[in-house]
């Protein structure tokens, strides 16, 4: 699957998301959400014949919360989905640092090739991040209105994880492993 497909499904579902409340509400707009959601992890799938992990549970929370909330007529489960996920992944992480296992590492190895020292530093600083994240989300839903929520989640929470994604590149940098020379054997 090329990038801009990887992209255009991960993405694709919190944008029609975002457009839905913006024309809509909220109830309408989480009815968008797990339908497209469910779209995109079928679509994967078909492509792919298998679905990556972090979409599949970040899909599954979507589907979960935004289904009670679709179900019990209350946005509280849509507002809190993130703090959960969030929190989750944070304790998935300081979990796996506390038994000793780099669990980032299991999960992006196949794109980046660092030292477990480079994989220690990344997974302490993406579950401190996780954590800082859902801090935020909790201020947002319980001090602003419930489209600037919306707003924040689509347009505020991407840039910061990419910012402090690509924040992380240095680190990357001095704990890279070295390329692996030869391959098979030329005839």
């Amino acid at each position: 699957m090329n990038q801009l497909t990887k992209m255009a499904l991960e993405m694709g579902p919190l944008i029609l998301f975002f457009a839905a409340n913006a024309t809509t509400n909220l109830m309408t707009a989480t009815a968008v959400f797990v339908a497209a959601t469910i779209v995109a992890l079928s679509v994967s799938y078909i492509i792919a014949r298998t679905i990556p992990i972090m979409p599949l549970i970040g899909g599954a929370f979507v589907i979960v919360f935004g289904g009670l909330t679709l179900y019990l007529d209350d946005d509280l489960f849509i507002k809190i989905k993130p703090t959960i996920v969030n929190l989750l992944f944070a304790a998935i992480l300081f979990g796996g640092l506390m038994a000793g296992k780099l669990f980032l590492k299991l999960v992006l190895e196949s794109a980046f090739k660092a030292t477990d020292e480079g994989w220690r530093i990344l997974t302490w600083r993406w579950a401190i991040f996780f954590v800082v994240l859902a801090v935020i989300n909790e201020v947002v839903w319980r001090n602003f209105s419930t489209d600037t929520w919306v707003a924040f989640k689509v347009w505020g929470i991407m840039p910061l994880t990419m910012v402090f994604g690509m924040a992380q590149v240095p680190v990357l940098m001095k704990y890279q492993l070295p390329e692996e020379e030869g391959g098979p054997a030329a005839s």
